[in-house]
Formats: structure tokens, sequence, C-alpha cells
């Protein structure tokens, strides 16, 4: 049998039962594991902690599935897991308010590297991890016994893969291949989504929540909804009657998929503008232009991948929410979002008022935000809570 032993008073993250276990917490390697290969971890006493993962190319040097000791990873063990996060999303998703969900999340569903999102009868599956990959034909099997009538498309084409020392890859894995633009329906609203080629599987899923409580203070106002991506945000805030949308993104084949959903909600596409190029530098200009909005959304892409970028992150958080502060109206809302795992929410709170002191206007937070209920968060793995967002009030 395969081994990893710890260093001696390394284990106490694995009894409070933390799925990870890096590189330098490992005392010695016992037999040849091939990547991904299952290894069973102990103490340096000898003593079984649990089951996992071997990844030689990572610095989570072992991804934990289990501390049980006579668990087997097996098709069986998949087959649990999957239904079990199935019937979480049963409990925190009604079928009549959306048809795109995350079914399985990964490491706070028991299955580390593993995430499926479900597009209507469509499951996008991406393999992220060593030992999600060496299982891949596994949990394909197992996706199909529990979801014999759904096709499944791959999207494992994300640079985490590298630091696992895995191939990008992408494609059909069992049914037809998925049309360029699927249908789906949120919140009583209909999107098109590019599960294919868009970010993460196609659509911020996270994000629903937010997207409607943007719906919900947008009546008669001037919304302005930066890094946009194919407009969920500012979809929400023309259904729920703002005055009118701006769209900015870097991407022009993404404001136009953001058009075509506000067409395809039957909105006045005439009351909206989408803009192409960087948010950074539009800030600016609406600054000098003197644009004014009553309502403003940055929802960034991740600006910190790892301990090295948290200050140059930090300062790119802190310049698009100084710029925003200077461009809300008085009585204004910005709705402000980091999804960058090593983002603290305490840092991030002070980010946003060091910004907002720059800008000399004054904030109140209304309302903490985070990601939707279908990305639940083990409560052994806060590193699973990524997605940060405030509601602040501005005077």
């Amino acid at each position: 049998m395969n081994r990893i032993i710890l260093k001696r008073k390394r284990e106490k993250s694995l009894l409070n039962r933390h799925p990870w276990v890096f590189s330098g917490a490992i005392a010695a390697v016992k037999g040849h594991p091939v990547t991904g290969e299952t290894v069973a971890v102990t103490s340096a006493g000898g003593d079984f902690l649990a089951w996992g993962a071997y990844s030689p190319a990572s610095q989570i040097r072992v991804r934990l599935w289990s501390f049980r000791k006579q668990e087997q990873i097996d098709e069986d063990f998949f087959l649990r897991r999957i239904r079990q996060a199935d019937e979480l999303r049963a409990a925190v998703i009604r079928p009549e308010q959306t048809n795109a969900y995350r079914l399985v999340n990964a490491e706070s569903d028991g299955l580390p590297g593993l995430i499926v999102d479900r597009y209507d009868r469509l499951l996008v599956v991406q393999f992220l991890s060593a030992g999600s990959e060496f299982h891949r034909e596994t949990i394909v099997r197992a996706l199909r016994t529990l979801f014999p009538d759904y096709d499944l498309y791959e999207r494992s084409d994300v640079d985490v893969r590298k630091k696992e020392g895995l191939p990008l890859r992408s494609g059909v894995l069992a049914g037809k291949e998925p049309a360029d633009l699927l249908p789906v329906t949120e919140n009583g609203l209909s999107f098109w989504v590019d599960v294919r080629q868009g970010h993460k599987t196609g659509f911020y899923l996270d994000q629903r929540d937010n997207r409607q409580i943007v719906r919900e203070l947008s009546a008669g106002k001037t919304v302005l909804n930066a890094f946009s991506y194919s407009g969920g945000f500012g979809v929400y805030a023309l259904a729920g009657g703002a005055e009118r949308v701006t769209n900015v993104d870097v991407s022009r084949q993404a404001l136009e998929l953001a058009e075509k959903n506000l067409s395809r909600n039957g909105l006045d596409v005439s009351r909206s503008e989408q803009i192409n190029g960087d948010v950074f530098r539009l800030l600016r200009d609406f600054r000098e232009q003197k644009r004014r909005f009553d309502v403003i959304v940055l929802d960034p892409p991740k600006f910190i991948f790892s301990t090295k970028d948290l200050l140059k992150g930090s300062r790119g958080y802190q310049d698009i929410n100084r710029m925003a502060f200077h461009l809300l109206n008085p009585g204004g809302t910005l709705v402000t979002f980091s999804c960058s795992g090593l983002m603290k929410r305490d840092l991030f709170q002070k980010i946003v008022a060091d910004a907002a002191m720059e800008a000399n206007r004054t904030g109140r937070i209304v309302r903490a935000l985070q990601q939707a209920g279908d990305h639940p968060v083990a409560l052994t793995f806060p590193e699973g809570f990524y997605l940060k967002g405030l509601q602040v009030y501005v005077d």
C-alpha cells in the first residue's frame, strides 16, 4: 500500500478534517504512487489519518477523499458523494427558480478538484486535480448512472490544471456536442450560455442571488455594470426597471452576448449601452467626462492567484473601488466583489473602506454578499468561501 507519512506534530489539520496536505508537512513517501493514485496518509507514529489522491507536481501534495479507514475509493464512493451533492441542491434550488446550478462543488462536496455544473439537460464537468483526473472514467460512469438522460461536456481547460502537472482539455464526454449557445432560465429571466468557450463553465452561477439583489435596487436608476461579461447584472437591472444600464467589458464577444441576453428577455435595448475596453481606463474616462451613476456593480475577474500576488491584487481592487466611489451619485449604491480565494473578507472590507476615504466619500455596509447556496462551503474548508461582496450605501 502506498503511504504518505507526515512529519511529527503535522497531523492537526487532518484531525480537524481539512482536506489538503501540503508538501512541507510530509516526512516520507512509502511506495511508488503515480499521479492521482489513492494513498493512505498516516501520522509520524503510524496512525491512519485519511485516504487521498497523490499529486507530486503540486504544493498541495495530497487532496483527501475520506477520513474513514474502511472507505474504498471506487465507483460506489463517487456515486454516493455525487448523490449526496444532488440531494443538497434539491434543498437549496427550486426548479421554478432556475435550471442552471452547481451540482458538485469540489472539496466542499467531498470531491476535491471536481466541478459539475448543470445547464438544463447538460452537465459541464471540470477535472481540476490529479485525483479527479485519475478517476475520470469512473466519475463519468457515475454521472451517467445518476443522470442517464443528460449530455456530458468537459471544460478541463483552466490553468489550475498546470499546477497539478495536467494538460488542458475540453470536449464531449457523453451524448451530443452542445450548441454554440444554450438557453437557461433564472429567476424568471433567460440567458444564452456559451458552455464551450465562455468563462468558467459558461455562466457565473455563483452570482445568482446577488443578481436578484441588484434587480431590486435598480428601479428608476442609472446602473453601471463593470466587468459585465455576458451582462447578467445588466439584464437583472433593466428587468428591475433601471432607467439606463451601461455594460463595460474588455471582450467585444461578451458584450455582443450581453446584448443578445437583453433582447432575449424582451427588454428595451435602447436603454442600454455596451462599451468595449479596459475597465480601469474606462472608469477614469467616465470620471473625466463627469459621468455619474446611481448603482455601480464591480464584479472583476480574479486578481490574486497566489500569495505573491496579494499586494498587487489588493491595489487593483482598491483602484477600481476608488474610481467607483468617484462615479456614484449621493445616495447611490456600490455592489462590489472579490472572487479571489486568498482575499479575506476583513481585508476586502478594509480595501473598500480605504478606497472610499481616498475618494472622500462616506459609505455604509447594507449587506454582506457571498456565493449562492449551490456553492456550499464545508465547515472545515474555509478556502471554499471565495466570493466576497459588499452592498454599500454611499452618502
